[in-house]
């Protein structure tokens, strides 16, 4: 099979944890190891998020008195994927010796007039108290947000056209090597009006690019992993029930959170309605239980798929 897996951003950086780099290489340790295995078996594409790195990098950008501006958020994201890539890169050639693994940066199309440029809803960076918050929002300019009982900063989130090095990453695929690639959604550009590619101010979401790039490399499956075991209906109330499978258009007559499970189940949906394939939405260490259909919420066309019992969902 040719997977495509989007990890989350609390599988690199998890809620609490400061943001230094020994406790996301250990993350990346043990995301490797639930994934080396599926690697083994099959083709493998891994995209990340990048939102508490893009978040500390803009902090430290903004903070450094030699920079006439603090650097551009295409810029920031390019600097992420080289981070984040490297470790993957690293912890996945350690997991399998003698596979090839590429890591390499990606650029994502967004269009120009995109209205999510005047409406920004993506959170980036660490997490504040309401207080916190608002005085940083006054002194940097920023945009912030409630994100469940903190605030974080958030910034324009434009759809995916799509990834730029598509034909690249197809052809890694085709020799043999585990890819890494769409970091945090990919760096967003734009074509000018002479044509050419130009990058913008925004984060694209890494779930919907993981979608895009799924349904450009013809993928069999996408799985999107989190830190919670799946979709639940009725989320947040004493009446949650946990969805063990689903159709497409059974979901979308759900409403989720708009930050947080809103996205991931806009992605999965979008890439089974498309390519009438598997995706699914689950937790990292349940991923091969994930796979076989025995774990996390699996989205197909029809709502059937094998270990998943028909009388749930």
């Amino acid at each position: 099979m040719r997977i495509v897996v989007a990890l989350g951003g609390n599988a690199l950086l998890q809620r609490g944890q400061k943001p230094d780099a020994e406790v996301q290489e250990a993350n990346v340790h043990l995301a490797v190891a639930a994934l080396a295995p599926l690697a083994a078996e099959h083709e493998l594409v891994v995209t990340h998020g990048n939102g508490p790195q893009v978040g500390v990098l803009a902090l430290q950008s903004a903070s450094d008195p030699h920079l006439t501006t603090p650097y551009p958020f295409d810029v920031l994201g390019a600097q992420t994927q080289g981070m984040i890539g490297y470790w993957l890169l690293q912890s996945m050639q350690n997991a399998l010796p003698g596979r090839q693994v590429a890591a390499i940066i990606n650029q994502t199309l967004v269009r120009a007039d995109d209205p999510a440029f005047g409406n920004p809803t993506k959170f980036v960076g660490e997490v504040y108290d309401e207080e916190t918050a608002r005085r940083l929002a006054e002194e940097r300019g920023w945009t912030v947000r409630a994100d469940g009982q903190h605030f974080r900063r958030v910034v324009g989130s434009p759809t995916p056209e799509r990834v730029v090095e598509t034909r690249l990453i197809r052809l890694l695929l085709n020799s043999g090597a585990v890819v890494v690639c769409a970091g945090g959604g990919g760096v967003p550009v734009i074509r000018n009006e002479q044509g050419l590619l130009e990058g913008v101010e925004a984060v694209v979401d890494k779930d919907m690019t993981s979608s895009v790039l799924a349904e450009a490399l013809e993928a069999d499956a996408l799985l999107i992993l989190t830190d919670v075991p799946g979709v639940q209906r009725n989320f947040g109330t004493a009446h949650a029930e946990a969805i063990r499978r689903a159709t497409p258009a059974a979901l979308r007559r759900m409403n989720f959170p708009a930050g947080s499970m809103g996205p991931k189940v806009d992605a999965i949906c979008r890439f089974v309605e498309l390519t009438g394939d598997v995706g699914a939405i689950g937790r990292l260490e349940d991923v091969a239980a994930i796979l076989r259909g025995e774990a996390g919420t699996v989205v197909t066309p029809s709502g059937h798929y094998p270990g998943v019992p028909l009388t749930s969902g």
